[in-house]
């Protein structure tokens, strides 16, 4: 009795099957695995990001430092031209015939006013002094200096109009005694541009 009930169990519907046919014991198949790249995918922002073409970086920076020197070289001479008083490099407040006028003119003498700077430099310095009389002394000097730059303001942009209107016609001389006062007030070697005439030429 065991025997034949052996027998049946082996011989089983779907225990044989035709060759090559896949084993039909109820397991699920196991689905076929994709071996991974190793590494996550990149975003889209970074992938962009990323050159194309393994040159592209160097050609890139090459080209970068090119344009930043010839910048660069662009700026300094410039830079020296408008020191140089060239017109083409000096900007819109200091073109124009009438302007050259009033700079020759104003570096053509020693003035006043160029020392104006270094009384207030002698005045920085008096304030940490505590002394009453220093104290006393320095709003009377202040006014003194102030006083003297605009008498020496005045009779500048006065003298330069009229030296204006002789030589340039037609020409505007707007804002030029403002523009020589103020120019007068800077110490010579500082000026910008530098001063082309010599201290005694006549202009």
């Amino acid at each position: 009795m065991f025997r034949r009930r052996s027998a049946t169990t082996t011989d089983a519907p779907g225990a044989s099957s035709a060759p090559g046919a896949e084993p039909t014991n109820g397991a699920p198949a196991r689905p076929s695995v994709t071996v991974g790249k190793g590494r996550p995918t990149p975003k889209r922002s970074e992938a962009e990001r990323r050159p194309r073409f393994g040159g592209a970086p160097a050609d890139r920076k090459a080209a970068a430092g090119q344009s930043k020197t010839r910048a660069r070289s662009e700026r300094i001479r410039k830079t020296e031209a408008m020191r140089r008083g060239e017109e083409w490099a000096l900007p819109v407040k200091d073109k124009g015939p009438v302007k050259a006028l009033a700079r020759d003119y104003v570096d053509s003498r020693r003035r006043l006013s160029e020392f104006y700077m270094y009384g207030l430099a002698v005045l920085l310095i008096l304030l940490f002094f505590r002394n009453p009389w220093v104290q006393t002394l320095l709003p009377p000097i202040l006014l003194v200096m102030v006083f003297i730059m605009v008498i020496e303001g005045y009779l500048i942009g006065r003298k330069l109009n009229a030296l204006a209107a002789e030589r340039y016609p037609g020409q505007s001389t707007r804002g030029l005694r403002i523009y020589a006062a103020m120019r007068a007030l800077q110490i010579r070697k500082i000026r910008f541009p530098k001063p082309r005439v010599k201290i005694g030429d006549t202009i």
